[in-house]
């Protein structure tokens, strides 16, 4: 007890308010890690936080935007998904130090540390966040379920809402599970797009000119929109939340240096899931521009579009079928993680108190019917530009989660013996810089 106490008082140092209870209160610290054992074993412990935050790096907002970027501009914007990659490495890095170091959430953070005026606006705008992340989630998944099941893009939009009960039912029975369904359905998703870009057979000379930085992406504002899209469904709000949230379902003790090398193996796993993440996002824009680009087809970026004409492009009627499987698999993880996240959203800033079956049915409301509003009134016609619309209003939105994650991280107060090196500081305080020019040139193009 002395030295949780001792723990939790250094953890409310410099804060405005102490630190409440924490938010995923059912799972929180309920996966025990090895305090001995091989380097290896312990790292094993903490494998699984990250790749729940690898799926929104993957999710169909981002299958939009990558695949007009690769039938448009062909390879040009791989950088941009190299960029946004080594981006995302860097502020999920700073997600696992908060958590650990601080023992909160960014959710939680933002409520123990700016006054009511500040916090509540920061709520409304990752709640805007989160139900534009659902909007690309819900029309990914109902698109999967039609193309696949010929279910229609209506019924399919209320089909996602029970992947609610789904999350229920999993921590009922561990958080390890959940852990493991997103992996299981990676890996699917890895093996739909390996055996399509064996099909494709794209120019990997071009491929690999493809991530080299140009300054045409700034000068076109189509590329440029595109760009902030890809920022946007890779470096995602609501990641930030969700990582900082469940790195603490670990059980790793109160004691500096087990919280030091909490962060250090969460840290490792987190690199390597946005690593395999990269691959994924390359694959999507690469087998649209080996495959669409290379033959004059630059307009193509509806889901259902693709699912037509991957056929005879590849000469193979397989194809079609791996690209709905991987569509509705990344799908189902997307609305999972989108679920997790809007509660740690919720609990953390308003700390609300409700039984946990109340909590995930609330959440996920105010985020799943906005858009499955919008995605029924508009119909199958207009889900490309929803899914590329919801990306970039993703990218918008995205400063106001970075920057007071750099600002706690940054604070001796705050952070005690787990503040973020300056190195660290400074390359995510630049990488908030850029989103935020880019974000003004990018409304300044829009505004006629």
């Amino acid at each position: 007890m002395a030295v949780e106490s001792v723990g939790r008082v250094e953890a409310d140092a410099g804060w405005r308010r102490p630190r409440g209870a924490p938010s995923l209160a059912e799972v929180f610290g309920s996966i025990k890690t090895r305090p001995t054992g091989s380097f290896w074993r312990k790292l094993a412990a903490f494998l699984g936080p990250g790749y729940l935050v690898a799926v929104g790096y993957m999710d169909p907002g981002n299958w939009a935007t990558s695949l007009a970027g690769g039938s448009k501009f062909g390879y040009a914007l791989l950088t941009i998904a190299l960029m946004s990659n080594i981006m995302a490495i860097l502020l999920q890095a700073l997600c696992a130090r908060l958590g650990i170091g601080a023992g909160r959430d960014l959710a939680q953070a933002c409520r123990d540390a700016y006054p009511r005026w500040a916090s509540w606006p920061l709520w409304v705008v990752s709640e805007i966040a989160i139900c534009a992340t659902d909007l690309a989630e819900v029309i990914g998944t109902a698109i999967g379920l039609n193309l696949l099941f010929g279910i229609p893009l209506e019924l399919g939009v209320i089909i996602t809402a029970l992947d609610v009960f789904l999350i229920l039912w999993l921590q009922n029975i561990g958080f390890r599970w959940i852990e493991a369904l997103i992996v299981t359905l990676l890996g699917v998703i890895a093996v739909c797009f390996a055996v399509q870009i064996a099909m494709a057979s794209p120019e990997w000379g071009a491929v690999i000119r493809g991530f080299a930085p140009t300054t045409e992406i700034v000068k076109n504002p189509d590329m440029l929109y595109l760009a902030i899209g890809i920022i946007g469904a890779t470096v995602m709000p609501h990641n930030l939340f969700l990582h900082s949230g469940v790195v603490q379902t670990r059980r790793y003790g109160d004691g500096i240096e087990e919280r030091r090398e909490a962060i250090k193996f969460a840290t490792i796993d987190s690199t390597v899931a946005l690593m395999f993440a990269l691959l994924i996002n390359a694959s999507i824009l690469i087998l649209a521009a080996a495959t669409f680009n290379k033959t004059g087809q630059t307009d193509v970026s509806e889901l259902g579009e693709v699912h037509k004409l991957i056929a005879p492009l590849l000469g193979s009627g397989m194809a079609p079928t791996l690209f709905a499987i991987a569509l509705l698999c990344c799908g189902l993880n997307s609305t999972v993680t989108a679920t997790l996240a809007g509660q740690i959203v919720m609990e953390g800033f308003l700390d609300i108190r409700l039984p946990p079956w109340a909590r995930r049915l609330l959440t996920r409301a105010i985020a799943i019917i906005p858009a499955a509003v919008v995605t029924i009134w508009y119909g199958e016609a207009g889900t490309a530009k929803l899914l590329i619309l919801s990306q970039v209003i993703l990218g918008l939105a995205l400063p106001f989660a970075i920057v007071p994650l750099v600002m706690f991280t940054a604070d001796r107060a705050k952070m005690g013996a787990f503040v973020a090196p300056r190195w660290l500081t400074a390359a995510a305080a630049l990488i908030a810089v850029v989103l935020i020019v880019l974000n003004i040139k990018l409304l300044y193009d829009l505004i006629p």
